[in-house]
């Protein structure tokens, strides 16, 4: 360690030497950072959820250059029915309770601060089999243009999607 060395100022301070800031994510990462940093600002997306008895609640909560982040509530028994999410890959985020995921590789459930992401194609089913209500986080990239219904035996269970899961360790849907 050469102690002879000292940086005069503060490098952080000349921008020219910093990289670009990106107008919004271009990766799932990056789409699935965003999806983390929307859920840690708790103030911004708590105040807004509804929870609605006959029919699952949701608010698009930002757009950006090719994309749309929703923000959706699911009171105990609601669910999306088996479906794909047309051209769009997502995130899904859950931001309270517990959701049940559905493919046809099984169930999964999905707590508080679980992520999922998918590609365009993936036919899945989303429930609150749980007794309390959940709110979960939507990222569509690009925006969700559509959301085709399917048979329960359409489920996904393809092998790229299986390692698709971001752990923490519809219209939207």
């Amino acid at each position: 360690m050469n102690s002879d060395v000292e940086i005069a100022g503060d490098p952080l301070a000349v921008p020219h030497l910093l990289p670009p800031v990106p107008a919004h994510p271009s990766t799932v990462a990056g789409f699935a950072g965003l999806a983390r940093t929307i859920a840690a600002d708790r103030a911004s997306w708590a105040p807004l959820v509804r929870y609605d008895a006959a029919t699952r609640w949701y608010h698009r909560l930002r757009t950006g250059p090719g994309y749309e982040v929703w923000l959706l509530s699911w009171v105990p028994g609601q669910g999306s029915g088996p479906h794909g999410d047309g051209p769009s890959s997502g995130v899904l985020t859950v931001l309270d309770g517990e959701l049940t995921e559905r493919t046809a590789c099984g169930e999964r459930a999905l707590g508080a601060g679980a992520q999922r992401v998918f590609a365009p194609g993936y036919v899945h089913e989303v429930v609150n089999d749980a007794l309390e209500p959940a709110v979960s986080l939507h990222v569509y990239f690009p925006g969700l243009t559509e959301m085709p219904m399917h048979s329960p035996h359409a489920l996904s269970c393809a092998p790229a999607e299986r390692g698709a899961e971001a752990s923490r360790s519809p219209l939207p849907g």
